[in-house]
């Protein structure tokens, strides 16, 4: 497993990165190898301590955060959120059977609308990333969507190989869109 651990707005302290790199060894049993942990601590105005992480392993990133007075206590509220989450996640994949080996490219592209130079109709990209796209069923890329605590996920349906999308609606429930062709 590689932890990295990031001390924002504190000092470097050898104690706090082994007690998260001991805590976060407990999720190996839930996850096969690799494993790759990024751990953020700060405190925010001297009293906040928050700890954040991000794992990703095979195929799935999970993410957790906590806040609170104490910074170890913040770490060991961390990492329980992780292993619900992952406890979760495991027993999900024993409904579903995992479809691997058709992941797909997708580039994600944000533009943004030139405001000041109006003989330029075109909007401007302002950054483009691309991702793997993992093959999965709707309830799987909703439960990918809740761990990531993203507001929406794009994946390629199993049954039907297409690109979706599911989203979180204003009133809490989800939507997907899937595409017609003419």
């Amino acid at each position: 497993m590689q932890i990295d651990v990031t001390f924002r707005h504190m000092e470097v302290s050898e104690p706090v990165r082994a007690y998260v790199e001991e805590k976060l060894d407990r999720v190996k049993k839930y996850i096969d190898e690799p494993i790759d942990a990024q751990a953020v601590l700060s405190v925010e105005k001297k009293i906040r301590h928050k700890a954040v992480v991000t794992i990703s392993a095979k195929g799935i990133t999970i993410k957790a955060s906590e806040e609170t007075n104490d910074m170890y206590a913040a770490i060991d509220s961390m990492v329980d959120k992780i292993e619900r989450q992952l406890k979760r996640y495991k027993e999900k994949l024993k409904q579903h059977k995992p479809v691997s080996g058709r992941e797909r490219q997708i580039q994600k592209t944000v533009f943004a609308a030139e405001s000041i130079d109006v003989g330029s109709p075109e909007p401007t990209i302002i950054r483009s990333n691309s991702f793997q796209v993992k093959p999965m069923a709707v309830e799987e890329a909703v439960m990918q969507m809740d761990l990531l605590h993203k507001d929406f996920l794009v994946f390629t349906d199993s049954s039907s190989e297409e690109i979706n999308v599911v989203y979180r609606r204003k009133d809490g429930n989800y939507g997907l869109i899937v595409p017609q062709s003419k």
